[in-house]
């Protein structure tokens, strides 16, 4: 920040951030290799949880130059971190058998210390049915399906009582074990839509909204229209529930540039993000998108907030999503290294304070 700036003030509506995360896609490149990708992978959430952060997120992208599996990748990382949460940001249920998940996701959970959260999503890439096999109904169907049997999985309720000539005594009542009894109240639903957010309510999910949204009115910002989803999560939860909801998570591009070399990169980021899309910042040899450029109507990506520190937190404390979320997670350019990646957590972590951020080992229910 600049020294002999004023103090700063804190919009009325901006809610403060007792929470700061970060969210990785865990890149490899061709040169380098996964191996190499996976274990920088671990020591980025070992440096964010020294500069004070609370979680780290991790995408999972199948058939790339990305995470794939990530409840192998927590297990390990949480052996090399104390506090940290570590979550999935998204996985898509149309690809996971219900019940493995639930099974690996207790698993995990209970080595790391019941630090786990995982974001589940209802989307579908047409490309991956031809490879995980198709299905009788449509893909947003299916997904919901195998979603509701993972959240009774996730539970602890009871999955089949045997009868007789299936192997066991009969009347055995059937559930996951390992169980942990607390992960069900750290699920959340990957949202990018007003009928995702409201799904998410009436599942009794936590929310987190990424960088991509769809079906937004004409002429709304991606701001504005996020926080219209966070106040529709809010009022459906309190209306289901009779309780406060989870603490909504946002994930946001913010790229403080305290040197001009910085502000110059991130700009160019930036510009790549806005005419490419979903295309920009890939590690070498990952997959192109189709059509980066031409997204399908009512889609649209998230701003990059960039600039000198003064400019990048005048801009966070006045946008309207970002304002009413609970949590913001740092969304790292896929193609950034790992010197990279904590220059910009370390960057981001001296402005934090200015949103009501303290750094320290908290959990999502503190």
């Amino acid at each position: 920040m600049n020294a002999s700036a004023p103090e700063t003030i804190v919009p009325a509506q901006f809610r403060p951030k007792k929470r700061l995360g970060f969210n990785t896609r865990v890149s490899f490149n061709d040169d380098d290799g996964p191996a190499q990708g996976l274990y920088e992978g671990i020591e980025l959430y070992k440096a964010a949880e020294q500069l004070g952060y609370q979680s780290g997120w991790a995408y999972q992208r199948h058939f790339d130059h990305y995470l794939s599996s990530p409840l192998p990748f927590f297990a390990a990382a949480g052996q090399h971190t104390r506090h940290i949460t570590l979550g999935s940001a998204v996985i898509p249920m149309r690809y996971q058998d219900p019940i493995l998940l639930a099974e690996a996701a207790g698993t995990t959970d209970l080595l790391i210390g019941e630090r786990l959260e995982l974001a589940i999503s209802t989307g579908q890439t047409a490309a991956f049915d031809a490879v995980f096999g198709a299905v009788d109904t449509d893909a947003r169907t299916e997904a919901k399906r195998r979603q509701a049997r993972f959240l009774a999985a996730i539970s602890g309720q009871v999955l089949h009582t045997t009868g007789p000539n299936e192997g066991l005594a009969a009347g055995v009542q059937l559930r996951v074990t390992p169980h942990s009894p607390t992960l069900r109240s750290r699920i959340r639903q990957g949202s990018a839509s007003l009928g995702s957010a409201i799904q998410a309510a009436e599942l009794g999910l936590g929310l987190i909204a990424g960088t991509v949204q769809h079906d937004h009115e004409e002429g709304e910002s991606f701001s504005a229209y996020q926080a219209r989803i966070i106040d529709t999560y809010r009022t459906r939860w309190r209306s289901l529930w009779h309780t406060e909801p989870p603490p909504v998570i946002v994930a946001a591009s913010i790229m403080v540039g305290t040197t001009p070399e910085l502000r110059e990169k991130y700009a160019a980021y930036d510009h790549e993000r806005r005419t490419q899309g979903i295309a920009a910042s890939r590690p070498k040899g990952a997959i192109t998108p189709a059509a980066p450029v031409n997204r399908p109507p009512g889609s649209q990506i998230s701003p990059v907030f960039h600039g000198s520190p003064d400019q990048v937190l005048e801009a966070v404390l006045n946008d309207p999503g970002l304002s009413a979320a609970a949590e913001i997670i740092l969304f790292l350019p896929p193609a950034f290294g790992l010197s990279e990646n904590i220059r910009l957590l370390s960057d981001l972590a001296e402005i934090a304070p200015h949103f009501g951020w303290s750094a320290g080992p908290q959990r999502s229910n503190d």
